[in-house]
């Protein structure tokens, strides 16, 4: 891309701007302009990428005037907990932020979610931008609002809506992204096809190869065509009261697949996969969805390399988890299902049998 894309998350006073492109984090003082930001912030990074975007982020912070802290966790979903929580707020303080300072995110999905959860509860509330370096992140994880940690009991059941002042997309750092985790990240780029999009999923089809080979053109089209995505649904439904909802295609399963393996020992974009593939087949199981539409998606997913089969992971386990999850409502789990691929919806209509008939 040859100019910054700006991709506008419309809230009303909770508007932010998604900024997506080439070369911006060398201008951070300058992407900050106009968001009337306090003169000490703290930069929150992990610990395989603190002494890399961390310090690129902080040093240009202070370049520009700011006083800027770097603070690490180490990396990995183990330190989404309400103790690495307490630690960083600990942090928060000892670095003197107040009221009028801001946190910045830099790093994947879970420095995301447990930095705005930070952001969320220190002082009641302080700004915060996201800095996403995975392509998870960029396109999922760090826009919309949604913060939080995990429990013993599941994923995300501490947290917050809690909207960031901008999401600056570097597409660069996608670069040094590991190929696992680049897999991981295509995983919700495919969701967004399922759901809304089937030009994009057509697209997906044609140049699956092309996005492991590090294509920039092809890099940029499903960062921009994602975000979008992504920001038009959740300034439709801020709080997934109704619509925004859609977004968690495949993740009812995919979250109790990812529990049931233990944080850590899959990738959140391979739980998803296993969890998209088991809704579409639960959507052809219950006449909603034609086969051929369902074996495009599982294809689709292994030609990235990704696993698609729910059969390994015990039934009981995964119903049990599913029951815990916060989506369940009234007793009834909701799950999107899909009629075809672009279009999709919302049902608690699903019975316990209709999900055991996908192990067999």
């Amino acid at each position: 891309m040859s100019r910054p894309e700006r991709i506008p998350v419309s809230l009303g006073k909770r508007s932010y701007d998604i900024i997506l492109g080439r070369g911006i984090l060398t201008e951070i003082g300058e992407q900050l302009e106009g968001l009337e930001l306090g003169r000490r912030c703290a930069v929150l990074s992990d610990s395989n990428l603190g002494s890399t975007y961390g310090r690129i982020v902080a040093d240009g912070l202070s370049r520009a005037g700011y006083e800027a802290y770097l603070l690490e966790i180490p990396a990995g979903e183990g330190s989404k907990t309400l103790a690495q929580t307490g630690d960083i707020l600990d942090a928060l303080v000892q670095c003197g932020l107040a009221r009028d300072s801001f946190l910045v995110n830099v790093g994947g999905g879970v420095v995301g979610d447990i930095g705005g959860f930070v952001a969320a509860i220190y002082m009641r509330g302080i700004p915060y931008l996201h800095i996403p370096t995975s392509l998870m992140a960029q396109v999922d994880a760090m826009i919309g609002g949604k913060t939080g940690v995990n429990l013993p009991q599941g994923k995300n059941l501490a947290g917050a809506f809690h909207q960031p002042k901008r999401v600056l997309v570097e597409a660069g750092t996608l670069n040094t992204l590991p190929q696992s985790e680049l897999r991981s990240g295509f995983a919700e780029v495919v969701k967004y096809g399922v759901i809304e999009d089937p030009s994009l999923f057509q697209f997906l089809e044609r140049n699956v190869g092309g996005v492991f080979a590090m294509k920039d053109r092809i890099l940029d089209r499903i960062l921009s065509s994602s975000c979008r995505i992504k920001a038009q649904v959740v300034a439709q439904d801020e709080r997934e009261s109704g619509r925004r909802a859609i977004l968690n295609f495949g993740h009812t399963i995919g979250h109790a697949v990812e529990t049931h393996a233990g944080y850590g020992n899959l990738l959140h974009g391979e739980a998803v996969a296993i969890g998209m593939v088991a809704a579409a087949r639960l959507s052809q199981n219950l006449g909603y969805m034609a086969q051929e539409q369902v074996e495009r998606i599982e294809t689709l997913l292994q030609n990235a390399g990704l696993p698609t089969d729910l059969r390994p992971y015990p039934a009981e386990s995964i119903l049990e988890i599913m029951n815990r999850d916060k989506k369940v409502k009234e007793g009834k789990i909701r799950f999107v299902l899909a009629e075809e691929i672009g279009k999709v919806f919302i049902s608690s209509r699903v019975r316990e049998s209709d999900l055991l008939a996908l192990w067999e």
